[in-house]
């Protein structure tokens, strides 16, 4: 494996770096307190190329590639998680899927206004029933004439109220089970289509997270996303991809938390001497420094792999796993270094505690990693 990145993935991780630190650091405290959606930031990221970053120029994105992609994410995130997963959900979940799946219509309607960040997008899979389970999906889509009726719920819906389009999984045929599936784009403001309250959350809090709901929601039958009976696989498929992204957002989190307690230790004296000199911490910030390392050369190899066509599922399994156990233990190695400091909105780091924990849940918990990683090492045997 080549580890040194080339000259424009180190642009691009430098531009996200300087947009992280100018443009998202100064208000983030504030959203995370207010609970307040990033809007003009996020259309300041579409400008910037950064909503639809391995698109195809053909359809207005960057046609970057997936480490470029990562290495964005990463700098997003270590300023502010709710910008990197909004980052994320728009780029790994809708974007990529919408390319690979989609018909020449959609990808001009609906594609090309969310790769240029004119528009914002929302992955629905998950329902009240249907977490992990997600062949258990209980949304209805039935054909219509030239329409598709769509009723039912779902929760859990990054992006879920400012998005623009909801790429929703539904039920076209009852007795298929998950081969019955199908995917649906959902245009906000369609009859029938609504939202409930901004879920308050612990972490992500700038990020709106809202159930949505569908009660005759009629949607064209050009909406369709690749084919009838195909949305539980595009699902999956797409959620490895997201994986990725996820991975990245941890990595993020951790390497925020890593950098603050080496500033911190540095600054803070205890018995007439900095305390990065006891060896106590020292022992803490060499702990932290190797995890965030480890997470990162697995979240790019799943990256790399997935530039070169190879399968990648397992890998982006694998790198999310650890990434995101590793953001929540270097968070609270970071509360512990900073001491009182570490549990009070100023010194950053209970946010840091605060946004990991959702790392481990969403786009597949840690225990799902788990089976899919055991599957795939089962596999190949």
């Amino acid at each position: 494996m080549n580890f040194d990145f080339t000259e424009e993935h180190l642009l691009i991780k430098e531009s996200a770096k300087d947009f992280a630190e100018n443009e998202i650091a100064p208000t983030a405290i504030e959203r995370d307190k207010n609970a307040e959606f990033p809007e003009k930031l996020v259309k300041q990221m579409g400008e910037l190329g950064f909503m639809g970053m391995m698109v195809s120029p053909d359809y207005g994105g960057a046609g970057m590639d997936t480490i470029s992609y990562a290495l964005a994410m990463i700098e997003i995130s270590k300023v502010d998680a709710s910008l990197g997963v909004i980052m994320s959900v728009n780029n790994s979940l809708v974007c990529w899927g919408l390319e690979e799946y989609g018909s020449d219509y959609v990808k001009e309607k609906f594609l090309t206004p969310l790769a240029q960040g004119e528009k914002l997008g929302a992955f629905a899979l998950s329902e009240p029933e249907a977490g992990s389970d997600a062949t258990k999906q209980k949304t209805t889509a039935d054909a219509d004439g030239d329409f598709y009726v769509i009723n039912g719920m779902k929760n859990w819906i990054t992006n879920g109220i400012s998005a623009d389009y909801y790429l929703v999984m539904a039920t076209t045929d009852k007795g298929k089970a998950h081969k019955g599936i199908s995917t649906l784009l959902v245009e906000n403001g369609t009859e029938g289509f609504g939202h409930g309250a901004k879920e308050d959350k612990l972490g992500i809090r700038s990020s709106d997270t809202c159930s949505l709901t569908f009660e005759n929601c009629k949607v064209p039958k050009e909406n369709l996303v690749w084919e009838e009976g195909k949305g539980f696989n595009f699902a999956m498929n797409t959620l490895n991809g997201g994986r990725i992204g996820i991975a990245c957002q941890a990595v993020g989190i951790a390497e925020a938390s890593l950098e603050a307690s080496l500033k911190y230790s540095q600054e803070r004296k205890a018995f007439g001497k900095e305390i990065s000199n006891f060896q106590a911490i020292q022992f803490m910030l060499s702990d932290m420094a190797v995890k965030v390392d480890a997470a990162k050369i697995l979240t790019f190899k799943a990256a790399a792999m997935k530039d070169v066509g190879k399968k990648y599922v397992k890998e982006a399994a694998m790198a999310k796993l650890y990434a995101s156990k590793i953001a929540v233990e270097c968070a609270l190695d970071a509360i512990q270094i900073h001491g009182g400091y570490g549990y009070v909105r100023e010194y950053l780091v209970e946010r840091y505690l605060r946004d990991a924990k959702i790392t481990e849940i969403y786009e597949g918990t840690s225990e799902i990693q788990r089976i899919v990683i055991a599957r795939a090492l089962l596999d190949s045997v």
